[in-house]
């Protein structure tokens, strides 16, 4: 069967809400991740999920993958774009058209998924969960592809019921999904990583239950967000394979969270160690903000000093703004975009995964 067959195939498959949400004669590649995952599982690529938190990136990510023949992924966190918008202001929904409309305006023909990254669950109480399920519906409805379930911050025996729990949700509905133990936060604790015994542990509690992820994050040395000065990259990637080696029976690969920052000559390694997902989400923030106007970028930061708060937070505050800059300003950041963009897929060994996955018929 050739690649347009299979292509074709894969849109006859794809979740059924996704149908409903595009119609039945739309070209764009929007799959669920559950087959890029068990595609790729033996290959050692990794697919860029991207946190495309000002909009401006995304056709410069598109344009890339296109030119490169990569799959790619776009994502945002649950802080980033919730039922209320996270601190981007975009839920869902908003999410959801922005990706296509630019899918549609650059002529995008690449496999491509949309992931909820983050679905934080901080305990198993009743109303905690309650409020991570409508957000994933909410994905789902909107035409999300895959979800990550993050219940991390609880012990393991916990982690398994609430993820467990949820994963039903995202497994019924067709999308890939990936899990979480060992709390990945703003900087990696030697004394924190997850240890290869706490993974089986999660993951064989999950399969007794019926759940069966297509990636697991965890917590090795990594961190999210920016880099300090001077600050040293601590990614344990010994750790990371013996987790993979552990897992990898259950059909389980590793997610790589916290990689803006990290050397390209490091992140040309992760391949060797199960990653075959890795996010990069402050990177595409750095450089939106390196491209919006220096009036409205002064404005943000004011803000954000005056609040105290992270500068990422002022992205809501600024939505409008943001969004009506410059068409000068705009192509100045998607063409940036797109070159780092280039870099990331080559270093990810991911050029060429498109074809590799159409051609391997999985569905």
């Amino acid at each position: 069967m050739g690649l347009a067959q299979n292509a074709q195939k894969l849109m006859d498959r794809r979740p059924p809400q996704v149908t409903k949400k595009l119609g039945s004669g739309a070209k764009a590649l929007l799959v669920s991740s559950d087959p890029v995952f068990r595609a790729l599982r033996e290959h050692k690529v990794i697919i860029m999920a991207c946190n495309t938190r000002i909009k401006h990136v995304i056709p410069g990510i598109m344009r890339a993958a296109e030119e490169l023949d990569a799959i790619v992924a776009f994502e945002l966190a649950k802080s980033e774009g919730n039922l209320k918008g996270g601190y981007t202001g975009m839920d869902p929904y908003i999410f959801f058209d922005v990706l296509m409309g630019y899918a549609e305006k650059t002529k995008f023909t690449k496999p491509f998924f949309i992931h909820g990254d983050h679905t934080t669950t901080k305990s198993k109480a009743p109303e905690v969960i309650a409020d991570s399920r409508a957000l994933i519906k909410a994905e789902l409805d909107a035409g999300y592809t895959s979800v990550a379930i993050d219940a991390s911050f609880n012990q393991i025996p916990d982690n398994i019921i609430v993820t467990t729990d949820l994963g039903r949700d995202v497994m019924a509905a067709g999308a890939g999904l990936e899990v979480e133990v060992g709390e990945i936060k703003s900087v990696g604790y030697e004394g924190e990583i997850t240890t290869v015994e706490e993974a089986v542990d999660f993951i064989a509690g999950l399969e007794a239950g019926g759940i069966r992820p297509n990636l697991l994050a965890i917590n090795n040395g990594s961190k999210h967000g920016n880099y300090l000065p001077g600050e040293e990259v601590h990614i344990d990637l010994k750790r990371t394979g013996e987790v993979y080696n552990a897992v990898k029976k259950w059909g389980v690969n590793i997610a790589q969270h916290g990689i803006t920052g990290t050397p390209l000559e490091l992140v040309g390694q992760f391949a060797d160690y199960g990653i075959r997902k890795g996010n990069v989400g402050t990177n595409w923030q750095n450089i939106a903000h390196q491209g919006l106007p220096a009036d409205l970028m002064q404005a943000m930061r004011d803000w954000a000093k005056k609040e105290n708060k992270d500068i990422k937070f002022a992205t809501k505050q600024f939505y409008k703004e943001i969004d009506n800059i410059p068409e000068a300003d705009k192509n100045n950041i998607e063409d940036m975009a797109y070159k780092s963009a280039l870099e990331f897929i080559k270093a990810f060994r991911a050029k060429g995964t498109a074809t590799l996955f159409l051609e391997s018929g999985v569905v």
